[in-house]
């Protein structure tokens, strides 16, 4: 009888930050931001608030915190093949703030010369309300996008469960979560129709070898 395996999966890791204190200092660090720097930049986003990527240096002690956070987080999902009980690598994180009111979204995209990317929502923007219509939804894209669909656009690979694989994942956000994945990873974000503000902080890590002692 055939026996099946599922190769070369991609993580995607998912944690609730626990400080309410912190997520307050780090709202308020992006509002002080925001009214400093009002125009922002322009990078993945359509419309809402890119803020620049110095979040570190601005966003004080809660940012430096986050930053820690998902450090942790990928030091638990990353191993040195050459010296796996003490890595030689740590990370350099860069971190920026998005606020996104209606009609916001975020284009397809990845993150060049970064090996982890996060995502940490401190306001998901929908006040409570649980209707799918308000978008928002983190979108993940299969790396094989197009290819897996060129051949026969309409067949679809058996996942474990005997349902078709999808080519795209949705995540709708929540306040608290913060989320990693490596950073090709395309990902995007689908146009949020809510009446909140949505407040989230992205985080990039960039592999480096450790200085010697």
């Amino acid at each position: 009888m055939a026996t099946t395996r599922h190769l070369f999966s991609t993580p995607f890791v998912a944690d609730t930050l626990q400080s309410e204190p912190g997520m307050r200092m780090l709202r308020n660090a992006i509002e002080e931001e925001r009214a400093r720097d009002a125009a922002g930049i322009d990078i993945s986003n359509i419309g809402g608030w890119h803020s620049n990527t110095q979040m570190l240096d601005w966003g004080g002690e809660a940012a430096r915190a986050l930053a820690h956070k998902a450090m942790t987080m990928a030091d638990e999902q990353t191993i040195d093949n050459r010296s796996p009980e003490f890595s030689r690598f740590t990370w350099h994180p860069e971190m920026w703030a998005n606020v996104s009111g209606k009609g916001a979204a975020n284009q397809y995209h990845f993150h060049p010369g970064s090996f982890w990317s996060a995502v940490a929502y401190i306001d998901d923007g929908y006040d409570g309300d649980p209707d799918p219509g308000l978008g928002g939804e983190l979108q993940l894209q299969d790396p094989r996008m197009p290819m897996i669909r060129m051949g026969a656009p309409d067949l679809r690979l058996k996942q474990p469960d005997g349902q078709p694989m999808h080519s795209e994942v949705s995540l709708r956000p929540k306040t608290g979560m913060i989320v990693m994945f490596p950073s090709w990873l395309q990902h995007a974000v689908r146009p949020f129709k809510g009446e909140g503000t949505r407040i989230s902080i992205a985080i990039n890590l960039v592999a480096v070898l450790k200085r010697p002692n």
